[in-house]
């Protein structure tokens, strides 16, 4: 647990640097955030993504109404 706190204080840190060099919170954040974690933007997710997310939806709805 502490070794993730370090972590995580790390990358707060290096977002926030990040951040004052670019002066765009977005452009800092996924300068910080891994790439292999697949993390986009809302509103910026590409077409697979959306099918993906919207038929996990669907697959809810169903357990719903039964």
């Amino acid at each position: 647990v502490k070794e993730l706190m370090v972590f995580l204080g790390v990358a707060v840190f290096e977002i926030i640097l990040a951040y004052l060099e670019k002066r765009d919170w977005k452009e800092a954040f996924f300068s910080v955030l891994p790439q292999r974690k697949g993390a986009v933007p809302l509103g910026e997710a590409n077409d697979s993504s959306k099918r993906a997310l919207s038929g996990k939806e669907d697959e809810d709805n169903d357990l719903d109404s039964n």
